[in-house]
């Protein structure tokens, strides 16, 4: 675990840098003030989206919140794992959602929220259904939502910094400083791009985080496993209208969607007896073998906001050695 947590803060660390230089060498550059102003901007933006934020994902996902005596099954094992992470219990929700996927969200560890779609349910055993919970729980335990969220606004500044010095020229006459000022922009502009990739690095980091910690609350790697294997395949099945409609929200979820059908064709491969479930025995299988990503599989995990599921699964194998 050390090592994830050390990439995380070297990671924070990394980012911020990046945008203390930039902002460093433009205001000695140009002399510029309005700096402050994009800066103000963005940390606004944020407390907008901590504020409204929560609102927006039940609207958007058409999430109710269950009442006593509603899905005992599913309240019991909240229950439990909140009881096991030592944090309240987090209000639970059921999206009206057809594709079958869990998420949590909030504004922090008391504000907490689990919700599971309609098309989860049913489809995962009780195991499997708690190894999902217990992810989503450690999410709100690890707090990692509002990190994100503060990580994100970074390319956003960056965003804001390249636009105004490449067109605008940094708010200053551009006959003694616009070559500078559109030097600057474009310097800002790559860093947009790279800290973009940072933060979709840094939400692949927090699944790891996730998995690891619903283990840690007491749930088999093997029954993870086996979740995120029915999510992949039951995700694969669903028309791509119903993909659509979770576009915009899908680093909520435990899996990604959209790469789903790639997906179900490497975990085929790991279930070696076609039982639709990955077993401890296929998982120490596969803890032995090397794996080997092609270029595609490599690219598409760069921009994605979730690790490769192979790697992922492989990683639960290693975790099933330990615990």
């Amino acid at each position: 675990m050390w090592y994830l947590k050390f990439r995380m803060y070297l990671l924070m660390i990394i980012l911020f840098a990046i945008v203390y230089a930039l902002v460093t060498v433009a205001g000695v550059t140009l002399g510029i003030t309005n700096f402050y102003f994009y800066l103000m901007f963005s940390l606004g933006m944020m407390l907008v989206q901590y504020l409204i934020g929560p609102k927006i994902v039940e609207w958007s996902m058409k999430v109710k919140y269950i009442e006593k005596g509603q899905y005992p099954r599913l309240d019991r094992m909240v229950e439990e794992l909140a009881v096991a992470a030592n944090i309240p219990k987090p209000k639970i929700g059921i999206s009206d959602v057809q594709l079958p996927n869990a998420f949590a969200f909030g504004r922090g560890v008391r504000d907490g929220r689990i919700c599971v779609t309609q098309g989860i349910l049913g489809l995962l055993s009780d195991g499997e259904m708690k190894a999902v919970l217990g992810h989503e729980m450690s999410h709100l335990k690890n707090r990692d939502v509002l990190f994100i969220t503060i990580l994100s606004v970074i390319p956003m500044l960056l965003y804001r910094l390249a636009w105004n010095f490449m067109f605008f020229g940094g708010g200053r006459d551009r006959d003694d400083r616009g070559g500078n000022a559109a030097i600057i922009g474009i310097a800002a502009f790559l860093f947009y791009f790279i800290t973009n990739l940072l933060v979709l690095y840094a939400s692949r980091i927090r699944e790891y985080f996730a998995d690891r910690g619903s283990v840690q609350l007491g749930n088999q790697p093997s029954e993870l496993a086996s979740a995120l294997y029915k999510l992949v395949y039951g995700s694969a099945k669903m028309p791509k209208e119903a993909l659509k409609e979770v576009e915009g929200l899908k680093a909520f979820f435990v899996n990604d969607p959209s790469q789903a059908l790639n997906e179900l064709r490497e975990l085929k491969e790991v279930d070696r007896d076609r039982s639709g479930t990955i077993d401890s025995g296929e998982l120490e299988v596969l803890r032995n073998k090397s794996l080997r990503l092609g270029f595609s599989d490599r690219l598409m995990e760069m921009l994605s906001t979730h690790p490769n599921m192979l790697k992922r699964i492989k990683e639960l194998s290693e975790i099933d050695r330990r615990f």
